[in-house]
């Protein structure tokens, strides 16, 4: 966070204040709304006998929820003053409870945590030693004490930091790249994002994070490869593509891509929560909750059918019904790509199998195969894992076999 690293405490303990008065005044809004509504609706049948008592109603209550909602935007300010004064060199991203939660605000609600509270916003960045790294020949050769030339970046997915890559590593032999640096000299490289923000915003961050790193790599790079988990493996995608496009020297350097249940064409989550928002909608007493779910990050609405371009998105309504208007992304030529699908069932063609897939994803989605419009992924570089969840991938036995010999840099070459 740009406040810890800068000593700004007191102004991310403010962000954090607003941010959450203003979490609050929408709950008040929501029940004011909604109560506003049923009256309105009660109103409707009475006689008109009863319309000043009807307005009296109106009147206390709009008076006792303009009450609430202010001490709603007050109190957490207040909170927020005395934290910084109990613990004026402290800050919410630095605390335990900020560290698990701010990946997740940042998930739901990143491009406007980004845009109002900078603060708060999480940075693309490349990650060590729990702190983001400058991307100078310096600090990048002090991160990196035995560097190779074979770089393996690993990208998490939605509401995740580059911790997730380590869940569950303590009972098995370490992290996927901690096993690839002892196995194959691979380097790894952890990178953390918003990924609240577009997909098509952090693919281009992605690119110009990477140019750099390589630029400021300690050894000549003989080659790049990149493990995006869900959301991350779109970014690595649309990173590979705008990069290409701009003639960035690291995609010359890319030689593989593996992507981990990935919602290449869509994630149906996304797509019920979309239905479930505009059917909320329909009704005056029901239209107040639609607003939480209107008010997703706009990383999370480009889940709903891959978006990994800018054009896919620029110029339409975000809100709008389901339409898939998403841009056919080709892989890059010289650079091989890799799938993983699951399915939580131990038969992949179970109907909860084919129902749910890995909980999140669907297997013909993350092998991008199914869907009318083409992702390029070759049906025979991928696995379909069986009795695995959408988290297990970031960690498991199986995956790691696979990843061994896809990028093994013996192999490559």
């Amino acid at each position: 966070m740009s406040g810890t690293q800068d000593g700004g405490s007191a102004a991310e303990w403010a962000a954090a204040a607003d941010l959450a008065g203003q979490g609050l005044r929408g709950v008040v809004r929501i029940a004011a709304d909604t109560h506003a509504a049923v009256s309105r609706r009660v109103a409707d049948r009475l006689p008109t006998a009863a319309e000043p008592v009807m307005a009296a109603e109106r009147a206390i209550s709009s008076a006792v929820y303009s009450v609430v909602a202010a001490a709603h935007r007050w109190s957490p300010r207040a909170a927020a003053a005395v934290a910084a004064a109990v613990a004026p060199s402290g800050s919410p991203s630095a605390s335990a409870a900020g560290t698990t939660l701010l990946p997740a605000v940042n998930a739901f609600w990143g491009d406007q945590v980004a845009a109002r509270f900078p603060s708060l916003g999480i940075p693309m960045a490349v990650r060590a030693h729990g702190r983001d790294l400058p991307l100078e020949p310096g600090p990048v050769a002090d991160a990196f004490a035995s560097p190779s030339g074979h770089l393996g970046v690993f990208v998490h997915g939605l509401v995740g930091d580059e911790r997730w890559w380590h869940l569950r590593a303590d009972g098995s032999d370490g992290s996927y790249g901690d096993r690839l640096l002892r196995d194959h000299g691979l380097t790894p490289v952890l990178v953390r994002y918003n990924s609240g923000r577009h997909v098509s915003d952090n693919g281009r961050d992605l690119s110009d994070l990477l140019e750099r790193l390589v630029a400021s790599w300690p050894v000549p790079v003989a080659s790049v490869s990149l493990v995006g988990h869900s959301m991350g493996g779109l970014v690595a995608r649309s990173a590979c593509h705008q990069g290409d496009a701009a003639g960035a020297e690291w995609t010359r350097l890319t030689r593989t891509v593996v992507t981990l249940g990935t919602p290449h064409l869509g994630a149906p989550l996304e797509k019920a929560v979309h239905v479930a928002d505009r059917a909320l909608r329909l009704l005056p007493e029901t239209e107040p909750f639609s607003r939480p779910l209107a008010g997703r990050s706009a990383g999370i609405k480009d889940l709903r059918y891959g978006a990994l371009l800018e054009q896919d998105w620029a110029g339409y309504d975000p809100d709008e019904f389901l339409r898939d208007r998403c841009t056919h992304v080709p892989p890059l030529e010289h650079v091989t790509y890799y799938w993983i699908a699951a399915t939580l069932t131990h038969d992949p063609e179970h109907p909860i199998g084919r129902l749910v897939g890995d909980g999140l994803v669907l297997p013909a989605s993350a092998s991008g195969s199914g869907g009318t419009r083409p992702v390029g992924l070759h049906p025979d570089r991928g696995a379909h894992l069986r009795a695995v969840s959408h988290l297990d991938l970031v960690n498991h036995p199986e995956v790691y076999e696979r990843l061994s010999t896809w990028l093994d840099p013996g192999r490559r070459v």
